[in-house]
């Protein structure tokens, strides 16, 4: 049986937290709607209170049924249509993402932006849109940020104002002033049960048909890859595409800082960085679980962001027979991914001259993707060779909505792939 992250168990030890730990008695009684009338926003706020009342107190189980059965015993006369609101609108606020929950219903939104209480912004397919108010007070909003971080196993406070956490299938950062200039701030990357094929991406756009050719013998060539981007680019979702196409015989070992890669292949395993706990003891970071990852038999090695030392752990894997590796990087430009490696490689203690020999001899390719009014695009297919000494990222293929353009390393890129056994 799958737990909910969200749920409170019925019965609580007294030692245990409460999951509403830290906030004051109104906090916990504000309805998860702002109201449009006086009476209806006293009864919501005095009936959501009852609700959390018996729920704590192991009365009533955190259900359907259950709270049902507890909005029927306070006492107001809903109807069965009111009752079922009802029911939605305290389990969202005891479980769920209380005001944004109904935000979820949207397949096409990934990520929930909340800039203080009267602020709230959804990004995906159609990219940033502002969503109508959802919260009436500040409270609210810190309320909610509180619990989220709370259910994820984290504390959420003036001692801890910036926290992140993993939580069931999002992503959930918070901050809280006077770090944050306008209020609470949460933000909230949804992580969609949908995986895209490369079909998929080719249909909707951000994969162009010849850029599609390149992909299916990059991958199956096993040639060691980037996926470079900007926030929001579709990195993840583009990387998750081309670990689907893998051989069904090879072993996947993925290594995220939160896992968000889901691959379709029949055999895939996942390794999750973790934070330190209140003392700071417990911590084990993604360099240290790519390591642990080598012992694991990986037919490819995959880390879901290099964003520090894990960088040359990596390096080092691909350079020692560990082909078909791949992972994301954040940088502007495909030319630009030399500069962003070399700043990586010095917090792994790396000079410039040995990141460049590392990567030079590791990397085979980087697939740069870009945001465009009309979503996101698979922009260019860049090559990555060393020139004296130095780590350079030449294009072999660049796309725009009239279509693909051959570059300089075009002829290098095929020759390569000839050689790993798949001609294009």
């Amino acid at each position: 049986m799958t737990t909910d992250p969200f749920q409170s168990p019925r019965r609580r030890n007294r030692s245990s937290p409460r999951p509403d730990a830290g906030l004051d008695a109104g906090a916990r009684a504000r309805p998860s709607m702002q109201p449009t009338e006086t009476s209806t926003a006293s009864a919501g706020l005095s009936m959501v209170s009852e609700v959390r009342t018996s729920v704590l107190a192991g009365t009533a189980a955190v259900t359907a049924a259950g709270l049902a059965d507890a909005v029927r015993t306070s006492g107001r006369l809903l109807g069965s249509e009111g009752t079922l609101n009802a029911v939605d609108r305290i389990r969202a606020e005891l479980q769920g993402l209380g005001p944004l929950q109904h935000l979820l219903g949207d397949e096409n939104i990934t990520d929930i932006l909340v800039n203080g209480p009267t602020d709230t912004w959804v990004d995906g397919a159609g990219g940033l849109r502002r969503v109508p108010r959802l919260f009436e007070r500040e409270s609210e909003v810190r309320a909610l940020a509180v619990r989220l971080i709370a259910a994820g196993g984290r504390r959420l406070d003036d001692g801890s104002p910036c926290v992140d956490v993993r939580l069931g299938g999002y992503r959930i950062h918070a901050v809280l002033p006077p770090l944050s200039t306008g209020g609470t701030l949460l933000s909230i990357r949804i992580r969609r049960a949908k995986v895209f094929s490369l079909a998929d991406l080719v249909a909707s756009g951000t994969v162009q048909p010849d850029m599609e050719v390149i992909l299916r013998a990059i991958i199956r060539g096993r040639l060691n890859f980037l996926i470079s981007g900007a926030t929001g680019t579709g990195k993840t979702t583009l990387l998750s595409a081309l670990l689907g196409m893998a051989g069904s015989g090879e072993r996947l070992v993925l290594v995220e800082d939160a896992a968000e890669l889901n691959p379709q292949h029949p055999h895939t395993v996942g390794l999750q960085s973790r934070h330190g706990n209140l003392e700071g003891a417990g911590a084990v970071d993604l360099a240290e679980l790519v390591r642990h990852a080598l012992r694991m038999r990986p037919d490819r090695l995959i880390v879901g962001e290099c964003r520090g030392g894990e960088v040359r752990e990596l390096l080092m894997a691909m350079n020692t027979g560990h082909d078909g590796a791949g992972g994301t990087v954040h940088a502007n430009s495909a030319t630009a991914v030399p500069a962003r490696l070399t700043a990586l490689g010095a917090l792994a203690g790396l000079s410039p001259a040995s990141l460049a020999l590392q990567a030079g001899t590791a990397l085979d390719v980087v697939i740069h993707l870009l945001r465009v009014p009309a979503g996101r695009r698979t922009d260019q297919i860049a090559l990555v060779d060393l020139d004296r000494g130095q780590l350079r990222v030449r294009p072999a293929l660049s796309c725009n909505d009239n279509g693909c353009v051959k570059g300089e390393a075009w002829d290098a890129l095929q020759q390569r792939l000839t050689d790993a056994g798949h001609p294009i």
